[in-house]
């Protein structure tokens, strides 16, 4: 919801599950000796484990789930599916490496902790994003809104009153972690000027949690506003994120910006009741290929 890239090099980040989307992973027993596959139709892959190098992402959280259980390979089927939009900057894949060390540790006997699933979660994610913050392994797994410092411990902070959010999906995929080395190519050529937009981001963050914890709207929608103006600052912006942003302010929106890692991916909007019907229409006006609306609490 806010802290987008600055997060990786040390400013606080927030962070709300959405509950609407959901990945899901199943297991059933396969004939012996055949090892475990992985069936994942939406991105039209089948994985054998055995086969798999060690860059493919969820043999990657298979692998570290029967390591850290120092268990053998099983002879098993997989199937994931998801509704969470892939390269879309709401943690898709973070949500299926945590359902899939699950449902494996549950098929194994054993029920891990959200700090262990976090961890395993997290090594994942290294492959996604090259430089994970760790704020969506940590979201996904905990399941709650969550105020994170890389490297600190998890903070959960307290919502004042209910509010409602809509995510407007551009439709064009950008994996975060083209994203998030080309602002580390940035950062490397004027660490001040970037450090600069970093320490801004970081502020608003701090802002928008006392907002939240008080529930004031107004002021959190104007550093949604504001936040978003930095990461364009970034380059992380896109025109598509751009024109839906401009549009469901227009509608109404109290404040909204991009979500994620950019140049892509969703956005999210700050609605209120009377403006919830005008933003969502307004967006897809706009060109969002899907509107979410989800209550944070």
């Amino acid at each position: 919801m806010f802290g987008e890239h600055a997060v990786v090099y040390g400013q606080p980040a927030i962070a709300v599950p959405v509950t609407q989307v959901q990945a899901t992973a199943c297991i059933e027993d396969a004939p012996r000796g055949s090892g475990c596959t992985i069936k994942a139709p939406d991105l039209e892959q089948t994985i054998r484990l055995a086969e798999a190098l060690a860059a493919e992402p969820l043999a990657a959280a298979v692998r570290g789930t029967l390591e850290h259980l120092q268990s053998s390979e099983p002879d098993i089927n997989i199937s994931i599916q998801s509704t969470l939009p892939i390269a879309g900057g709401m943690g898709s894949g973070a949500a299926v490496s945590a359902a899939i060390i699950r449902v494996l540790a549950a098929h194994l006997g054993h029920k891990l902790d959200d700090a262990s699933i976090s961890k395993l979660v997290f090594e994942v994610e290294k492959l996604h994003h090259g430089t994970p913050s760790g704020i969506d392994n940590t979201v996904v797994v905990y399941a709650q809104a969550v105020y994170f410092i890389k490297g600190q411990p998890i903070e959960t902070f307290n919502v004042a009153h209910p509010f409602h959010i809509a995510i407007g999906d551009t439709g064009l995929a950008s994996p975060t972690r083209v994203t998030v080395g080309d602002v580390r190519a940035g950062w490397q050529a004027d660490p001040s000027h970037y450090e600069s937009l970093f320490r801004q981001i970081g502020i608003a963050v701090q802002m928008a949690r006392r907002a939240i914890e008080r529930g004031d709207l107004n002021a959190l929608g104007a550093l949604m506003d504001g936040n978003h103006a930095l990461l364009q600052e970034l380059n992380v912006s896109c025109p598509e994120l751009d024109a839906l942003v401009i549009a469901a302010r227009r509608a109404g929106a109290l404040g909204a910006k991009l979500s994620g890692g950019g140049r892509g991916g969703n956005m999210i909007a700050l609605l209120t009741p009377e403006t919830q019907t005008s933003v969502e229409r307004a967006l897809q006006k706009a060109g969002a290929k899907s509107v979410i609306i989800t209550e944070v609490s």
